[in-house]
């Protein structure tokens, strides 16, 4: 269908219209503000307004159903940039946390009976920190 644009139609059928404004919003800000400092790894803080400027640490304080689906949309159009910023974001969110935690952030369920997590344990305690 034309829209009198005269530009071609670009299906995103994995993105909501939602998070295509949120996406919209940091391209806009990227190219007509200012560039967000490149996020560099391995990561030496995980305060994210310590690594790039408040305005793109404040555009990943969202719910985290929006924030995955940010990862998502940036994974899907490639826009690098954006991809780094998420992923950071959801490595702060499950820094710290125990894998009972992060299953439950990621909404993963265990394959492991108590008894198999805890010989796993056991087996991996050389790799824990003291």
């Amino acid at each position: 269908e034309d829209n009198g644009g005269g530009g071609a139609e670009i299906p995103l059928p994995n993105v909501k219209g939602a998070v295509l404004a949120k996406v919209i919003e940091y391209c806009t800000h990227y190219t007509n503000v200012e560039e967000m400092t490149a996020i560099s790894t391995p990561l030496k803080c995980s305060k994210i307004e310590e690594v790039v400027q408040q305005w793109y640490a404040d555009y990943v304080k969202v719910e985290q159903v929006m924030l995955f689906e940010l990862v998502t949309a940036a994974n899907f159009m490639d826009i690098k940039p954006l991809l780094d910023l998420t992923c950071f974001a959801v490595a702060v969110l499950i820094k710290g946390k125990s894998a009972e935690e992060i299953r439950k952030i990621f909404n993963i369920s265990s394959d492991f009976t108590p008894e198999d997590e805890a010989q796993v344990r056991e087996e991996n305690k050389w790799c824990e920190k003291p």
